[in-house]
């Protein structure tokens, strides 16, 4: 038996709702982090009161996973509808006009705001996992160059706020410009020179910084920090800040806007200490990010490899496996042709249906179980027409849904192997069992049939070992196989966890 699942699949399963209880917890805390006396007390009751509040959000978040798979769009849409727009809504009015414990009403109110707030950040997160960053562009992008767009459009804006803060006496007077939260966009078409000239220094100011992510991401931690160690990467860091800090601080301090902002924008002494621990302070709090890009990279080309070798195991084992089947296919029509059955150009014409399926379908990803049943059938039917024996046959199916997907040509193996092993050597009458089930998340494949020679049973062949491998690679941590041999039955159950 070969059983396989998911380490972490419980944990995804409810991680909405687990953030939620984050945010639930976190909301309990800073209510009573001013507090001096009964401070658990209050947290325990501040998470109780503030959980009715919240109350229809983890409901709904708990079974979210099973609602997205069991309801259609449509009907899940309407479940989050009633859940966000007017459960929490009133239970958000009922918590406040109960006046519950010593929370103020706002509470509830941030509470309810941020959990609506969070389910959309949540979905967006959700449609760019399946939609967005699968698109080429964005792929191309990478965190580096995301960095450089965040510098220019920050750039960009508090240019554009202090371009319309301009000759406003709030923020502009003889001494400095302080920039304000003011977005005038026909002040910015009057004063373009400006804003150009802010935008350039803010921009070239920013690009410092930049600079030195770069160097932190493509030098100190790629190369050194990964050959040489950590202290070597610490002194080679304290080095490079040693080489730039004071270049890069007396070019900012030369830019005109410490003359619009003021002069203590930058310190005047290149050399201050204190330039020296904001480029050490770029560094560190890059250097998360930095190690996530690294660890990224190199995740994405171990996949890249895996999958190479996944799809070229695959090609292997289906060129091994098909001419397995046409083998013994065609020793079955030379066995007609022999006994000048009429059933020969019938069986031909089966023969170059499952030869189409197998050419062109079997090398697809996925076909329909409607498909894949269909090829079954007709193999069925060709292994009958030669055999000379009585075989009791029955196929039982019950499925939901014949247009859900399934790698193709592993069904079949099953079947071969049951003629190949136990009925085709039988000299008495044989049976065969076959039953699926399946609904839209699981299918389960059972084969049964009577077999006499143990010996064979010994040698299956490579198509039940062809079959594992191909599980391993199509299914991982998503199968089940089960073999048995009492009683003169073999009996294979496959159940399948459909993606």
């Amino acid at each position: 038996m070969i059983t396989s699942s998911s380490k972490y699949s419980t944990l995804f399963k409810y991680q909405d709702f687990l953030i939620f209880i984050g945010l639930l917890l976190w909301v309990s805390i800073l209510n009573v982090a001013g507090i001096k006396a009964d401070i658990w007390s209050s947290f325990f009751s501040s998470v109780l009161y503030l959980g009715i509040c919240l109350l229809p959000v983890l409901i709904f978040s708990f079974y979210k996973e099973q609602l997205k798979t069991s309801l259609t769009q449509k009907q899940y849409w309407f479940y989050w509808i009633s859940c966000f727009v007017i459960l929490l809504p009133l239970f958000t009015i009922g918590t406040v006009y109960l006046d519950l414990g010593n929370l103020e009403n706002t509470d509830f109110i941030y509470l309810a705001s941020a959990a609506f707030g969070l389910e959309l950040l949540l979905n967006l997160n959700s449609y760019y996992h399946k939609k967005i960053q699968h698109i080429k562009w964005i792929k191309k992008i990478g965190l580096e160059n995301a960095v450089f767009i965040t510098i220019v459009l920050i750039a960009v804006t508090i240019s554009a706020m202090a371009t319309s803060s301009l000759n406003n006496p709030i923020y502009h007077t003889k001494e400095r410009l302080l920039v304000g939260f003011e977005f005038d966009f026909i002040k910015i078409l009057q004063n373009f020179g400006s804003f150009l000239s802010f935008f350039v220094q803010f921009l070239l100011m920013y690009l410092c910084g930049y600079l030195l992510f770069i160097i932190n991401s493509r030098v100190l931690v790629s190369k050194v920090l990964k050959h040489k160690g950590l202290i070597i990467y610490i002194l080679s860091l304290l080095t490079t800040i040693a080489i730039l800090y004071p270049i890069l601080a007396q070019l900012l301090i030369s830019l005109p806007l410490n003359t619009i902002f003021g002069r203590d924008i930058f310190l005047t002494n290149p050399f201050d200490l204190e330039n020296a621990f904001g480029a050490i302070g770029i560094m560190v709090i890059s250097l998360p990010f930095v190690l996530a890009l690294q660890w990224g990279k190199q995740n994405h080309q171990i996949l890249s490899l895996e999958k190479e070798k996944s799809e070229t195991e695959l090609s292997l084992l289906r060129q091994q496996l098909n001419p397995h089947f046409f083998f013994n296919t065609l020793n079955n029509l030379y066995a007609l042709s022999l006994q000048k059955s009429d059933k020969t150009s019938e069986s031909i014409l089966q023969l170059a249906e499952l030869m189409r399926y197998t050419i062109y379908k079997g090398q697809e990803q996925s076909v329909t179980i409607a498909q894949e049943l269909k090829y079954i059938e007709d193999y069925i039917d060709l292994q009958q027409i030669r055999l000379k024996k009585e075989l009791n046959f029955n196929f039982n199916k019950e499925i939901a849904n014949e247009s859900l997907n399934i790698a193709p040509l592993l069904l079949i193996v099953l079947i071969e192997n049951a003629f190949k092993h136990g009925i085709e050597p039988a000299e008495n009458a044989a049976f065969l069992n076959v039953s699926i089930k399946s609904d839209k998340k699981e299918l389960t494949f059972i084969c049964e049939n009577s077999f006499e020679l143990e010996n064979t049973l010994n040698k299956p062949g490579i198509g039940l070992e062809n079959l594992k491998k191909r599980l391993a690679l199509l299914y991982p941590n998503q199968y089940e196989l089960e073999i048995s041999n009492e009683n003169s039955i073999f009996k294979v159950t496959l159940n399948l966890k459909l993606k």
